[in-house]
């Protein structure tokens, strides 16, 4: 894989990959930016994201579940000194369907935590990630029901 920024002007750069596409990267005005793109670091949070967010959706519609929204979000904290690298991170991944199986959603997250996602294997060497998920009934109607949450944590043994 190769990545690369072109600087544009200020804090302004575009960054691209070996996929072609493109972003804008930016920084605060209090850095010196324009406000007007992701932060470098931001994107290292949304590449953990979508990374276990597409293997899990993947095993979880495998296990032909029901789903009709599924989101997964990241917060991570960071040191408060330079350089402000991540101390901790907390993945939620919200299922939202008919019916779901909370086993299905906890095998999909464990096969994303352990064996498919390399965003997640390498980030979990440099600091604690914490996986929960919220499994919702879609009731119609934009209207859902929490009906399952919890913690998985790695089989001791």
């Amino acid at each position: 894989m190769d990545a690369k920024v072109i600087w544009n002007q200020n804090m302004s750069f575009t960054g691209s990959a070996t996929s072609g596409f493109k972003l804008p990267l930016d920084a605060d005005p209090g850095a010196g930016g324009a406000d007007s793109g992701f932060r470098p670091l931001e994107l290292l949070a949304v590449g953990l994201a979508g990374c276990t967010a597409m293997d899990v959706i993947s095993v979880i519609r495998k296990k032909r579940q029901d789903v009709t929204a599924f989101e997964v979000l990241v917060a991570a904290q960071q040191q408060s000194n330079h350089p402000h690298v991540f101390t901790t991170a907390q993945i939620l991944y919200r299922v939202t369907g008919h019916s779901v199986d909370e086993a299905a959603v906890l095998r999909a997250i464990e096969l994303s935590a352990l064996q498919y996602c390399p965003a997640q294997a390498m980030l979990t060497k440099a600091f604690p990630i914490e996986l929960v998920y919220e499994i919702y009934e879609d009731q119609g109607d934009g209207k859902t029901q929490l009906v399952k949450q919890g913690h998985w944590k790695p089989a001791m043994g």
